[in-house]
């Protein structure tokens, strides 16, 4: 299996997917950049951590092979990077006094802190982590845990496969929108997929806290309820309030959250931004995921 892993400094694969349950998110790197979004069907796919996302899947491997020309006389893979739904795992920010240098010994002790904490069996799960640096100084570490069901996992890369792709980087949405971002402050970024919100607290351009929950209803009362507490824990753990709420995926919802949400938090809003304009509810990873690679998108399609 593919285990998920964090963006690296490599050239781009020919084929990006960011998947939602509302379509494909994709791009497409060859002589110059292409971009698009596929919508799938109501019920194609339904992400969550705890059960098979893919309900179709034959519709959503149609969906995939749509998007792919054919190299007439080619057996090679094509590489492919995927990024996930928010909702499809778990995604924590871990605090550790002090963290092991071999390997070895910190999966194993970041396999020991996230095993009662995620809704499925360990075991059975790919696990990755990235250590920063702790804003206190010292030892001490902040570790950033994604975790995903294995089978989960295999479902969407199968789906990748059968169009004639080795899907390699693997990645979740919300970790790959946080490149668009660029500022030394303490952001807090609100990204709504569907009825799923993700909230990202980031210092230093560093990830320190991330909340990821489903909705009843969108609106921006229902979000504020889940942002005002994380706020509150913000300002009491960090001894300072954010600088910034950036709004990601809002839509038509902008000028209403921004006006509730600033009011309520006290806290300048912003929209997420992105050199290829702002990033929606579905193609924020994508969007994020390009913007590492650092190439230049003079061509695009």
């Amino acid at each position: 299996m593919q285990q998920l892993r964090h963006l690296v400094d490599e050239p781009p694969p020919e084929f990006l997917f960011e998947f939602s349950d509302a379509g494909i998110a994709w791009a497409h790197h060859g002589r110059f950049w292409r971009f698009g979004f596929e919508s799938l069907e109501p019920g194609v796919l339904s992400a969550t951590p705890v059960r098979d996302n893919i309900l179709l899947p034959e519709k959503l491997e149609a969906a995939v092979r749509s998007l792919v020309p054919a190299v007439p006389g080619s057996k090679r893979r094509r590489p492919a990077a995927i990024i996930l739904p928010d909702y499809c795992g778990r995604i924590a920010v871990l605090d550790f006094d002090s963290f092991p240098n071999e390997w070895h010994e910190q999966m194993a002790l970041v396999r020991f802190r996230v095993k009662k904490s995620v809704p499925f069996d360990l075991d059975s799960a790919s696990v990755s982590f990235h250590v920063q640096p702790h804003p206190g100084g010292g030892k001490r570490r902040d570790v950033v845990v994604a975790v995903v069901s294995l089978d989960i996992l295999a479902r969407y890369e199968a789906a990748v496969r059968v169009a004639g792709l080795q899907p390699g980087l693997v990645t979740i949405s919300a970790l790959s929108a946080l490149h668009l971002l660029d500022s030394p402050g303490l952001d807090v970024t609100a990204k709504i997929s569907g009825r799923v919100l993700s909230i990202a607290v980031t210092e230093h351009n560093m990830l320190r806290l991330f909340r990821c929950v489903e909705l009843d209803t969108v609106t921006p009362e229902e979000i504020g309820a889940v942002l005002y507490p994380t706020f509150a824990y913000v300002e009491d753990e960090f001894k300072k309030r954010p600088a910034r709420l950036l709004l990601c995926g809002f839509g038509d919802m902008v000028p209403d959250a921004s006006r509730i949400l600033g009011a309520e938090m006290q806290v300048q809003v912003e929209p997420l931004r992105s050199h290829l304009g702002l990033p929606g509810p579905y193609n924020a990873g994508l969007l994020g995921y390009v913007r590492s690679t650092g190439i230049d998108l003079g061509a695009v399609a």
